[in-house]
């Protein structure tokens, strides 16, 4: 688990007895290609760090005739429905492996227990929630203010992996446009 306790000091900035300690709580799960970890209606119970692998967030239109992309979780981060996760309400997102993975979960329970084991968990939480909340910001600016070339060229240079493992419809939705749309534009990059 050395990725994961790098990760939790790196991004949690908790100090390395507390985050040695706190990666103990996590475990491992495999999930084959296609697999569901969260579906809608569900609760979600846990989160997890994505050791390997990629993760698909997604939900359907109001129609149910078009699944849209939220996000793809990679190596490194997080995943969960976090509203489900803290609130306890039913999961809106459906979470499926793109990839064969590798996740370290971490039940509820647990979750609402780390400031048992990390004593300014309370800081760390809120910036960790704060950061989560910029990134949001940040996206929302990027769909009102970017064109969809400036999107796909800011994911091109930030993630360049995503467009040789992930199916580009998926990449295409979480941008917010057309399959077409983003072929044109790779079409263009590359010309």
């Amino acid at each position: 688990m050395h990725s994961l306790q790098q990760y939790l000091g790196h991004y949690f900035g908790a100090p390395e007895r507390d985050w040695s300690a706190l990666a103990t709580w996590f475990e491992a799960r495999s999930l084959d290609k296609g697999d569901f970890w969260l579906q809608p209606h569900q609760y979600a119970r846990r989160l997890a760090f994505v050791q390997t692998g990629y993760v698909r967030i997604y939900a359907h239109n109001a129609e149910g005739d078009k699944a849209i992309t939220q996000w793809i979780g990679t190596p490194g981060g997080l995943v969960t429905d976090l509203e489900s996760l803290i609130f306890e309400t039913p999961a809106r997102w459906y979470i499926q492996a793109l990839t064969p993975c590798t996740l370290y979960e971490l039940s509820q329970e647990q979750y609402l227990r780390i400031h048992t084991l990390v004593p300014d968990w309370a800081n760390i939480e809120r910036r960790f929630l704060a950061r989560c909340f910029v990134h949001l910001e940040q996206r929302v600016f990027q769909q009102l203010s970017m064109s969809a070339e400036e999107r796909y060229l800011e994911l091109w240079h930030r993630a360049p992996e995503l467009f040789h493992t992930v199916p580009l419809h998926h990449i295409a939705s979480m941008l917010g446009m057309t399959p077409e749309t983003l072929s044109r534009l790779r079409r263009k990059a590359i010309s």
